[in-house]
């Protein structure tokens, strides 16, 4: 059986890690790590690497018949037992350096520019919006990729259009747009909102379009109860706003202002933030969590 370490590894994320297999494959491993306001924290989350993988191969399965996707196998003796669960082999792609933002309701940086701007991303919205509104159709808020540390930087669609050229744009936005609402219509059935998610795409050998990286996660979506969901209001949710809540409290101490990094989460929240990592899988998919694999 192969060990992690007989894969080069090529590239390393605040959550991922990417080892190559050889010239068409590459690896995908999820850590237990977690980032919050662009730092990765000291304490991890156990089973969260796994909680995304499993929540990913759900997804890439499920929209299969709508955007190809980069997945080859989750379940391989190819992948090493060591991160067996949360590990992906997957297709070699060249990515497109563009986060691919789709918002359905306003929250988050999204707010935060529609009150300075009434817009997100060059898109005007209709005035009197407040946090948690639903917007009448979806709209397609992409950012740069940052460095490891730095913030993405929401832009306009033109932005993307003179980077990667329009036609590909066009393709991104309206691929992003369907699947988004594919994921919340998903959702919406299994008493979830999804508010709102990010993906990012890469393009074959002969041009095809494929969704990459992980897919409708809790780390890279948020999902909400749908029961009392009301605009307004910050929603409780079903990723690491726990974790963000928590940092900005005055029970963490620490001041996001300064240039100190995050302490370190006390183990309720640590145990608090696993159980909301693994309600989401399992509100959205209907498996339990201690069926998937490792």
């Amino acid at each position: 059986m192969p060990k992690l370490a007989d894969y080069r590894q090529i590239a390393q994320g605040k959550v991922r890690q990417i080892h190559e297999v050889d010239d068409e494959l590459l690896l995908f491993v999820a850590s237990d790590r977690i980032s919050a306001f662009d730092h990765v924290l000291s304490s991890a989350i156990p089973d969260k690497g796994r909680v995304l993988t499993a929540m990913s191969v759900f997804w890439f399965r499920k929209l299969a018949d709508l955007v190809p996707n980069h997945l080859v196998a989750w379940d391989d003796p190819r992948i090493p037992d060591e991160v067996r669960g949360r590990a992906l082999l997957v297709r070699r792609l060249e990515m497109v350096p563009v986060e691919a933002v789709a918002r359905g309701y306003l929250t988050g940086s999204g707010i935060a520019e529609y009150r300075a701007t009434g817009s997100v991303c060059g898109v005007p919205l209709p005035a009197g919006l407040v946090e948690a509104s639903e917007l009448t159709e979806p709209i397609f808020t992409p950012a740069t990729k940052a460095e490891l540390g730095a913030h993405d930087e929401n832009v306009s669609f033109d932005r993307v259009a003179a980077q990667v050229g329009p036609d590909l744009a066009a393709r991104v936005r309206d691929t992003t747009l369907a699947v988004y609402a594919a994921g919340r219509e998903h959702a919406r059935g299994r008493g979830v909102v999804l508010a709102d998610t990010k993906f990012e795409f890469g393009l074959a050998p002969d041009g095809t379009l494929v969704l990459a990286d992980e897919v409708l996660t809790p780390d890279s979506s948020r999902y909400w109860p749908a029961e009392g969901y009301r605009p307004g209001h910050v929603q409780p949710s079903f990723d690491k706003q726990y974790v963000r809540d928590w940092l900005t409290s005055p029970d963490s101490g620490w001041d996001r202002a300064s240039d100190t990094p995050p302490p370190a989460l006390p183990a309720d929240v640590v145990a608090a933030t696993r159980g909301r990592y693994v309600e989401a899988y399992e509100k959205i998919t209907g498996l339990s969590f201690d069926d998937w694999l490792g």
